[in-house]
């Protein structure tokens, strides 16, 4: 939770949303997963109004003060991925380029991902595709996204087209939910470390904030683990909301959880449910890393397999192409609710936000090809994201750096703390800096809003010899480093079990 002052549209003047460096994730674009950069000395002044001129710089003057608002998330989040992007690393043509640990993209798939997409049934125009469809998406799309779901979530009903919307990617979807669910200077709850371009994508279009539900590493007992999400703790964070004179509207959920890799219970997840429904709250569940579960061992449940949903009108899933298909460049998003009125806002939008109707004719042949994707790409994919985990783990075990992992995702979250001279976001920051001086990019703490300086997140869905390249770097700064500060409270490496699945 963080100040803001009232703006000219009414919104309360104690709020949840962008305010200074400290509040602010680091980076907001999709392509660079919204975690990896910010100039640290670029602020927005907390004492001022969104749209006061003075927090910006006069050669944006031509510009709305929202105009002037988005144009300062894109500058002030982009350094280190601007920085990768004019150096990055080529095997043959820039060989001491920068190695990117901090897009979470998998990119092991490219080989099985082009050859599905070059098959001749993916290649057919007709007059139709060409053509303004149902904004809700074509109905041939949306009955294979309803089967595809109803398989993949193990749904116990066939889940419906009608409350199926498409748009181009889960950026989108959470723009438009945040636009239609929200007023503007009202809140979504949503537990930190979490996801971090989310801010931008609430805020920028409906000027909702995020409410944080602040997790830590401590663990308090033989049933718990670190950074773990209770009732009690959404309880505490809303009565603070409130207490602050902040409506909250909803809970963001992510499962499994970006940059943990966390995967929730059934039992935990009916417990959130349970909670939001007391309070009469939406809950919006990201679930774009469902099928990137690569351990056997952990048990994921989609929110749409639970056999009844404590109030279903106010639970909203979405899933995207981007994560699980290693498609992050094509734009395919999904929807599934069953409220009609929430459907039909989302899908008004979807002029603005729609896919080509070639790009839906294409991912309906995709989704529909369950003999590829069961025996050949999801097979394929989990042991490559298993075998790429597996090499990045043993380098930091090797190394003595304690680390999370839950089995799912691109990504595990790294315990940097011993390397902080002294335990703060600055030197988060420098550290963060004296990686890409080393010419490998990762994503910060800070920009998940974690309350702990020094955790880091190391994406490794990527080909074996960058991961080889990436880890020998980060192994020159860390051992260059100098160890100067107290150990932190112990942190267990958490491997993927049975416990709490």
């Amino acid at each position: 939770m963080f100040t803001l002052p009232q703006e000219e549209s009414g919104a309360p003047t104690t709020s949840a949303g962008p305010a200074s460096t400290q509040d602010l994730g680091s980076s907001y674009g999709d392509c660079l997963e919204g975690e990896c950069s910010r100039k640290p000395d670029q602020k927005l002044p907390e004492l001022c109004g969104l749209g006061d001129p003075v927090m910006f710089s006069s050669d944006s003057s031509c510009l709305s003060s929202r105009g002037r608002m988005i144009k300062w998330f894109w500058d002030s989040a982009e350094e280190g991925y601007r920085t990768y992007h004019m150096d990055e690393y080529d095997e043959d043509k820039n060989p001491s380029g920068i190695i990117n640990l901090g897009t979470s993209e998998n990119k092991l798939c490219f080989d099985l991902l082009s050859w599905r997409l070059g098959q001749r049934d993916m290649q057919w125009v007709e007059p139709s595709l060409l053509q303004y469809p149902d904004w809700r998406g074509h109905l041939f799309l949306r009955e294979e996204v309803a089967k595809f779901l109803s398989f993949y979530c193990k749904s116990p009903a066939p889940l419906k087209p009608e409350n199926v919307v498409v748009l181009n990617g889960c950026a989108s979807l959470f723009s438009a939910l945040a636009t239609v669910l929200c007023e503007v200077g009202e809140a979504f709850l949503i537990p930190t470390p979490y996801y971090g371009a989310i801010t931008q994508h609430v805020y920028l279009y409906g000027n909702v904030r995020l409410a944080y539900v602040y997790l830590d590493s401590e663990v308090t007992g033989t049933d718990t683990r670190p950074f773990q999400l209770t009732v009690e703790k959404l309880e505490m964070a809303l009565q603070e909301a409130n207490s602050k004179g902040v409506k909250v509207k909803g809970l963001i959920l992510i499962n499994p959880q970006n940059p943990l890799g966390d995967v929730y219970s059934p039992g935990e997840l009916q417990e959130y449910l349970v909670f939001a429904k007391r309070h009469k709250l939406h809950v919006v569940v990201d679930e774009v890393y469902m099928l990137s579960v690569f351990e056997e061992s952990v048990v994921y449940r989609s929110v749409l397999s639970l056999e009844r949903l404590p109030d279903p009108q106010r639970t909203h899933v979405m899933w995207a192409t981007s994560k699980d298909f290693g498609m992050s460049g094509l734009r395919f998003g999904t929807l599934y609710t069953e409220n009609p009125d929430v459907a039909t806002a989302v899908a008004s939008l979807c002029r603005y936000h729609g896919l080509s109707g070639l790009v839906q004719y294409q991912m309906t042949q995709l989704l529909r090809d369950r003999d590829w994707i069961n025996q050949v790409y999801l097979p394929e994919n989990h042991a490559r994201l298993k075998a790429a985990h597996t090499y990045v783990s043993e380098e930091l075990r090797a190394l003595g750096i304690p680390f999370l992992s839950g089995g799912a995702g691109f990504f595990i979250w790294v315990d940097l703390r011993k390397y902080l001279p002294e335990a703060t976001f600055e030197e988060e920051m420098l550290l963060w800096r004296r990686f890409l001086d080393n010419k490998v990019l990762l994503s910060f703490g800070k920009a998940f809003e974690c309350k702990e300086p020094g955790w880091f997140r190391f994406v490794f869905s990527d080909k074996a010899h960058r991961l080889r390249l990436g880890m020998q770097r980060v192994r020159q700064v860390l051992e260059g480093e100098a160890q100067v500060a107290e150990d932190p409270p112990p942190c267990q490496t958490q491997e993927p079990s049975d416990q709490h699945r």
